[in-house]
């Protein structure tokens, strides 16, 4: 149970928005979202990689809708996901065109459960709030939530002058990232305003203001939780490559949630040529794990290894297992009820080893140079027996305890 000091006891407060069969704030737990990077026109391709997602424990999937080859494969992609298994809610991501493909491909409008507004791009001028108010109008009439989701990189130009030239009149001494900010803020606190007026109720409406600076990101989110009683959809945007995006990402968004700001979250990590695209739901998943928000798959304790532990034989262990539960997860979270709170320790030397593997539900404590080559194994803090050998001998012993021990421990899980 989370404590009194947790994240979860001390959320900010917001209206509750359904998306699908997914409870968005008010209290619901914290959503992880992903968004597929094939061509939306590719219902196969598409449906397959948000099953893939959902598998990996993206609650909600994001596609592209940018033509109208996009907009007709959407209630196969729908289907097909379905056929596959995967209940996540698939959300519609408008730039520029959405008006018309809303209101020209409806089967489209029905088969999405929620959309994705971003209001720099919605149209210029005069345009911009007639066509806006026409993609909240269609989601009003097919009860659809909507996220109006402002970024950084596509401000409403004309807001962005009209502030910088009152800055400059009044001499107000804003620099220009200040100025960006307070545009965000108030983008989306306007374009609220008009999709009520659009005919959205408060409990459809989902805010979002994107930026690629950790440090901004704190910023606008403590003062958007401030102003508004909407759930807020949390992401550092083009936050980067490999490590650095994991970084940047966690820094402001692993801080805003443990002041209790953010309803659901995506971990925007920029995809190297062929990789995973489930990487991005992994991060997602691990930072609330980390924060005890939320418990996604079993956790591996691993030491980071030092002159004790010259052999990459643990390292090897801990990267298997880690696998392993990854590979295991999508049938052991239909069949073992909990089986996401077990604990796992993979050490390398005596020092900390034994007394890690003793803390988790199951422990291995190799041996580190020079030390007897045998590996204690302990299960629920009592000496279970000794392994030896390589590591794929290793690998496959432990990977048996593990599998005997979700059978035995985790009550089978009631199917409905």
């Amino acid at each position: 149970m989370p404590s009194s000091c947790s994240p979860i006891a001390n959320r900010h407060k917001t209206t509750q928005v359904k998306v699908g069969h997914v409870a968005l704030g008010g209290g619901a737990p914290v959503v992880v979202q992903s968004m597929t990077n094939t061509d939306t026109a590719d219902a196969k391709a598409t449906a397959q990689q948000i099953v893939e997602l959902a598998a990996a424990g993206s609650d909600l999937v994001r596609i592209t809708v940018n033509n109208q080859d996009a907009a007709k494969a959407v209630p196969e992609i729908r289907q097909r996901a379905l056929d596959g298994g995967s209940t996540a809610p698939i959300i519609g991501d408008f730039h520029y065109n959405g008006h018309k493909l809303l209101t020209e491909f409806p089967e489209c409008a029905k088969a999405l459960d929620k959309y994705r507004i971003n209001p720099g791009n919605v149209g210029a001028g005069k345009k911009r709030d007639v066509q806006f108010s026409t993609i909240c109008a269609i989601a009003a009439e097919n009860g659809k939530p909507v996220r109006i989701g402002v970024n950084a990189g596509s401000l409403n130009q004309e807001l962005v002058m009209a502030k910088m030239q009152e800055n400059t009149d009044r001499g107000l001494g804003f620099d220009s990232e200040e100025i960006v900010n307070e545009c965000m803020l108030v983008s989306a606190l306007e374009s609220t305003d008009l999709a009520l007026e659009s005919g959205l109720d408060p409990n459809q409406i989902v805010i979002s203001c994107k930026i690629s600076r950790p440090i901004h990101l704190l910023s606008i989110y403590r003062e958007l939780a401030k102003r508004t009683e909407q759930p807020l959809h949390l992401g550092l945007t083009e936050a980067g490559m490999g490590l650095r995006g994991l970084i940047w990402s966690a820094a402001p968004m692993g801080a805003l949630l443990a002041e209790g700001i953010g309803d659901t979250i995506r971990v925007s990590l920029t995809p190297r040529p062929d990789s995973d695209r489930r990487e991005e739901v992994y991060a997602a998943c691990e930072l609330l794990q980390a924060l005890d928000i939320r418990a996604f798959a079993p956790t591996v304790t691993a030491c980071p290894g030092c002159g004790r532990t010259t052999s990459t034989t643990f390292q090897t262990l801990a990267e298997d297992i880690q696998e392993y539960i990854r590979e295991s997860m999508p049938a052991w979270k239909e069949q073992y009820e909990g089986v996401e709170n077990l604990t796992l320790a993979v050490m390398g030397c005596i020092v900390n080893g034994p007394g890690e593997s003793k803390a988790a539900n199951i422990g291995i404590s190799l041996p580190g140079t020079g030390e007897e080559p045998t590996c204690p194994v302990y299960i629920d803090g009592q000496k279970h027996s000794s392994l030896q050998g390589g590591p794929a001998e290793l690998s496959s012993a432990f990977q048996e305890l593990v599998d005997h021990y979700v059978a035995e421990k985790y009550a089978p899980r009631p199917h409905t």
